[in-house]
């Protein structure tokens, strides 16, 4: 059978991020002719990785004549297909694939893919913790660290943990994973998607698209988008449909709770077993990311041992409410990867102390109306950080007697601290986009970590 990589030799790149330069580089490497076109400026360490392959690339603008003669372009997740450029490269009938399409025309190893509106990141770097410790050749790519398309063209793993994103899932067409986690489903990134819930349902479900029978496709049996989804769509897809679920709800093949032990099934034999008071991740949203976890190394052959051992070792990410610093009897938590209002309803649910909310950012079409009965009860006040907060200030003025806001980390986190009272809890947990005022969730939280340690210093001397 032809594959789609052998009919295309022009290969044109939009986006000069970390997934753009993985797939330039991929694509020059299989001696194709490439070009790389990004609106903004790229950063300097990309421009010498692109010089350095001999790449050819340009910044600030894209050049439509040069662009519209591709026989196919890579796009950047990042990049909207709004984009003009976009638009003039579809009506032309140019396709437009995904840099994890693009990695995956070339990649011969086993594929695990992890999607879902939160907790992706955490079960994707558990995944790999647990892959890793079994000593098998493990890479981590997709929406977490290296670009896939560059791993693929660099590396030579027998096995890749992808964490893949929705905007990712949007463009793929042959893509498909040996085994695919859906974790859940909430609102998020409405603006990408006209507004409509629907539209990014049908992106996350992408994941089970090209799936073949002899797949495995773990799902969340407790989100009822997924499982309403599935009501409707089961026929259309193929593969092993492999539930987890917090309940005492045993399975054949799947993962369930039996108080705080944590079952695994395969072949209608239990097969894994552990109190979950052994792991190290605490938060119930963090015992349907071990089960999927647990799933996925099942599934491959890895010991009940090394599973264990592993679990009882794995740290949370960073930026994922992530204790900084106690100050005075006060906790300092950053939970910038918080980007959507179901994140936050997490950090809300598992902090039982007084809050101080620090949120904000770029809204997503956020809908905060879930977060109302953990405001009213834990949230003593909210400092918004945001560059337009007037969503924030109309969906809690009403129910906070004190809103400030402050744009400023370092101020924000000096006035957190100064209206606090031994107990408290500062949180940053925005809800929202980073892109106001910060590169990225990850920006947003360093400077949060920075506004922190130097209270710190600070209040010591």
């Amino acid at each position: 059978m032809t594959r789609l990589k052998d009919t295309y030799h022009k290969i044109v790149i939009i986006g000069g991020g970390e997934s753009g330069v993985g797939a330039a580089i991929l694509a020059k490497k299989q001696n194709k002719d490439v070009f790389l076109s990004d609106g903004k400026v790229i950063k300097e360490s990309y421009k010498n990785e692109l010089q350095n392959h001999q790449i050819e690339f340009e910044e600030n603008k894209h050049s439509f004549d040069r662009i519209l003669e591709a026989d196919v372009i890579v796009k950047s997740p990042g990049v909207a297909h709004k984009l003009e450029v976009i638009q003039k490269a579809i009506a032309k009938g140019i396709p437009i694939i995904s840099e994890i399409e693009y990695g995956y025309w070339y990649n011969k190893a086993k594929l695990i893919g992890i999607t879902g509106s939160n907790g992706k990141t955490t079960t994707t770097s558990l995944t790999y913790h647990l892959f890793k410790e079994a000593g098998l050749n493990v890479g981590l790519a997709g929406n977490i660290g290296k670009s896939f398309a560059k791993s693929v063209a660099e590396d030579n793993f027998d096995y890749y943990i992808l964490e893949v994103s929705s905007f990712q899932l949007d463009d793929i067409i042959e893509y498909r994973n040996d085994v695919s986690v859906l974790l859940n489903i909430t609102p998020d990134h409405l603006d990408r998607y006209n507004y409509q819930f629907e539209n990014y349902i049908q992106a996350k479900f992408n994941i089970f698209k090209n799936s073949l029978e002899s797949d495995k496709l773990l799902y969340c049996l407790d989100d009822e988008v997924i499982c309403n989804y599935l009501a409707e769509h089961k026929e259309d897809i193929k593969g092993q449909l492999i539930p987890f679920t917090l309940a005492n709800n045993p399975q054949e093949d799947g993962a369930w709770f039996e108080g705080d032990e944590m079952n695994i099934a395969l072949s209608k034999k239990i097969i894994f077993s552990m109190d979950i008071n052994e792991i190290l991740l605490k938060g119930s949203h963090n015992r349907h990311n071990s089960m999927a976890a647990g799933l996925s190394a099942k599934i491959e052959g890895i010991r009940n041992q090394t599973i264990k051992e592993a679990m009882r070792s794995f740290k949370t990410v960073d930026h994922r409410l992530d204790l900084i610093a106690t100050i005075k009897e006060v906790d300092f938590i950053n939970d910038s990867k918080a980007t959507n209002v179901n994140s936050v309803w997490v950090a809300l649910e598992t902090i039982k102390t007084p809050i101080i909310w620090l949120a904000g950012g770029t809204d997503k079409g956020n809908d905060y109306s879930t977060l109302m009965p953990f405001v009213r009860e834990r949230v003593r006040f909210l400092i918004c950080i945001g560059d337009d907060n007037t969503k924030l200030i109309e969906s809690f003025k009403d129910e906070l007697n004190t809103i400030l806001e402050i744009k400023n980390m370092q101020e924000a986190v000096k006035t957190a601290f100064e209206k606090s009272l031994p107990g408290d809890t500062v949180l940053l947990s925005p809800a929202c986009a980073s892109f106001d005022l910060y590169n990225n969730f990850e920006d947003r939280g360093e400077h949060f970590k920075a506004a922190v340690q130097s209270l710190s210093k600070t209040i010591s001397k």
